[in-house]
């Protein structure tokens, strides 16, 4: 099953892969203004559209939550990157170099899941996207709190560790959402 899971974990990740750079070409790297805080409430803004669609069981805005879980990867792996570079350097930034820094956090998240998957035996398989929307707020509701306390932890991983988290939580919704539309 590891195998299938590796290969629908990179197709998921192509298809964010292709709306990042889609809006690289639109927009540039104008998303390096945003502060990793902008970041989270731009995560958390999709993320409870999602839950909103989920509780009422339809959507007015024509747009399902498909792009919305495309939109919660992206701006996680921006967030990434922005703890990578800080905003105080240049802002600029060439869709080579911000490519090659996806695919680096990317990456990174997908030998997270592969680690974890190891040792929890694929359960996410077995969960509801429904709850994949919930963790993914609970743990933007984690890095708030990190955010407010300015990165200080007693005993808990950092934001990036939650960024990773809620990336690989948005791929299982996508590759789920591949088998049953909502």
């Amino acid at each position: 099953m590891m195998n299938e899971t590796s290969r629908q974990f990179g197709q998921a990740i192509a298809m964010c892969k292709e709306v990042f750079v889609n809006k690289m070409k639109d927009y540039g790297s104008s998303w390096r203004i945003l502060r990793t805080p902008s970041l989270t409430d731009q995560i958390y803004i999709k993320a409870n559209r999602i839950r909103s669609i989920e509780q009422k069981g339809q959507h007015k805005v024509d747009e399902g939550i498909r792009p919305e879980f495309i939109g919660i990867v992206n701006y996680s792996v921006m967030a990434l990157i922005q703890l990578e570079l800080g905003i105080d350097g240049d802002l600029e930034m060439g869709e080579d170099e911000a490519v090659r820094l996806y695919d680096k956090h990317l990456q990174s998240a997908r030998v997270l899941m592969e680690d974890k998957n190891h040792d929890y035996d694929e359960a996410w398989r077995n969960m509801r996207i429904s709850s994949y929307t919930d963790i993914i707020l609970m743990k933007l509701m984690r890095i708030r709190q990190i955010e407010d306390k300015e990165g200080e932890t007693l005993v808990s991983e950092g934001v990036d560790a939650n960024y990773r988290d809620i990336i690989n939580y948005a791929l299982f919704a996508l590759i789920k959402l591949n088998a049953v539309e909502i």
